[in-house]
């Protein structure tokens, strides 16, 4: 509708502009060439002392009329002494020819010493007239009329405005056909986009649309097609993370429920072994602690905003944390070799970085064997600072290290629950490391065991201390 709109306000000015502008140019044309002949029949009869009838009918008669419709010449009072309408004045009756007196705007002021002329279109004519004085010695001794009626000129100008007519009309059917067609087009597209976007609304992210040609709707159509595909791929996750969390909160709980079951279905229970099944409800209600606190974790990383970070030095964090585990290594035979370089700042908070190193080390001494080893390094490298840290244990296949940070993964489920894993650990690391504009890979190691590398900005010392 809107282009319609703009169309008919160019037809409507196709058909009045032109029109208009020529038939102003004819006016001009029409009133400076009366205004020429005007003065030239005034000029033949400024050589008269006096007007008479007699000498101005002879001077006249000497003319070309140059097909005007009618000539006056009037005295100073504006009684007509020649009129051309009239060829034979001698033949009037007596008593007073009719319109003796030429009683016209134009005779006026010509005989008031102006020159005038006017110019209109009516009825398919143009109808120009013009006047001036006869002026002898400085004084007006009469007046010169004429007039003049042009169809010709008329019938152009109204042939123009049929055409114009004509084009317009053949242009308002063709804009209104092109644009039928083209809105039909164009909405049935909008249409199916918009069948679409209900569709996906309902849930059926595995909809797509094929996109028809390059233009912008085509453009609009693959990015929808590019935003049900990342629509679809996070509902998958998102059903996969709640059937794992559900699967895995499942398990301890049931565990808790069948002891607890046992214990109150036995009359006569052995205290050792009420003991023993207390302590296995414990370490589920353990487990079920640590898959609550990891899946809170995960949820914070998702959707807290970034915080504030300041210069953190990784080798004094990760001292630290060894520190901190270093009893669960001698527990289960492992030895923490560090190689920690100094002067290796990042922008980070001490918190996360410590969650980082504590997940990454954990998880190389419980997947290790008694009496394996556990290698911490961390250094610059240009513009970053590594965090690497191996160890000699069971390892991960090669088919399996694309999926090690996915969430609730494990490459050994039976191992990863007797050492009391959740699968969230390294889930954790990824997005941690990757909420402080860093990256996270693992490898095997040679010639075994598995080494997990973190790379972080390095922040450089120049601006150690200052906050963001």
């Amino acid at each position: 509708m809107s282009y319609l709109v703009i169309f008919a306000v160019v037809l409507v000015l196709m058909n009045t502009y032109p029109v208009l502008a020529s038939q102003d140019l004819l006016f001009a044309s029409k009133r400076d060439s009366l205004k020429s002949q005007a003065a030239v029949m005034a000029s033949a009869l400024m050589e008269l002392e006096s007007l008479s009838a007699d000498q101005v009918a002879r001077v006249m008669n000497m003319l070309d009329s140059m097909g005007l419709k009618r000539i006056l010449v009037t005295d100073p009072s504006g009684l007509i002494l020649y009129d051309s309408t009239v060829q034979h004045p001698e033949e009037e009756t007596e008593g007073p020819p009719q319109y003796r007196y030429a009683l016209y705007q134009e005779v006026v002021a010509a005989l008031r010493g102006s020159d005038v002329a006017y110019s209109r279109y009516a009825n398919r004519t143009f109808t120009s007239t013009a006047a001036c004085p006869i002026v002898y010695r400085g004084m007006v001794i009469g007046a010169i009329y004429i007039l003049e009626v042009d169809e010709v000129q008329g019938s152009l100008l109204l042939n123009l405005q049929e055409n114009l007519r004509s084009i317009s009309l053949v242009i308002a059917v063709v804009t209104l056909v092109m644009s039928t067609l083209f809105s039909k087009v164009l909405t049935a597209r909008i249409a199916a986009l918009l069948r679409a976007i209900r569709i996906v609304g309902e849930g059926e992210y595995g909809h797509r649309l094929q996109p028809v040609g390059r233009d912008e709707m085509a453009q609009l159509a693959g990015e929808f097609n590019s935003l049900t595909d990342r629509l679809q791929t996070t509902e998958e996750v998102r059903r996969r993370f709640v059937s794992d969390a559900s699967h895995e909160l499942k398990t301890p709980l049931a565990s808790i429920r069948l002891l607890a079951d046992s214990i109150l279905q036995t009359d006569e229970m052995d205290p050792a072994m009420v003991r023993d099944f207390v302590g296995d409800i414990g370490s589920e209600a353990e487990r079920l602690t640590r898959i609550t606190e990891h899946l809170l974790a995960l949820t914070r990383l998702d959707s807290l905003p970034e915080g504030e970070r300041w210069a953190v030095d990784v080798s004094q964090v990760t001292e630290r944390t060894i520190a901190l585990l270093q009893p669960v290594a001698d527990a289960a035979g492992v030895t923490v070799e560090r190689n920690l370089k100094p002067d290796c700042f990042i922008l980070c908070t001490e918190d996360d970085l410590s969650q980082i190193c504590f997940n990454l080390v954990e998880n190389a001494i419980k997947y290790n064997y008694d009496g394996g080893k556990v290698f911490a390094s961390v250094y610059r490298d240009g513009d970053q600072v590594l965090l690497e840290v191996g160890d000699t244990g069971v390892g991960i296949p090669e088919e399996d290290l694309p999926k090690v940070f996915n969430r609730f993964y494990r490459v050994d489920k039976a191992r990863s629950r007797a050492a009391g894993g959740t699968g969230l650990g390294l889930s954790i690391v990824r997005d941690t490391v990757r909420r402080h504009g860093g990256w996270v890979t693992a490898r095997p190691r040679s010639p075994e065991g598995s080494l997990f590398t973190a790379g972080f900005p390095r922040y450089l010392p120049t601006e150690k201390g200052a906050a963001q």
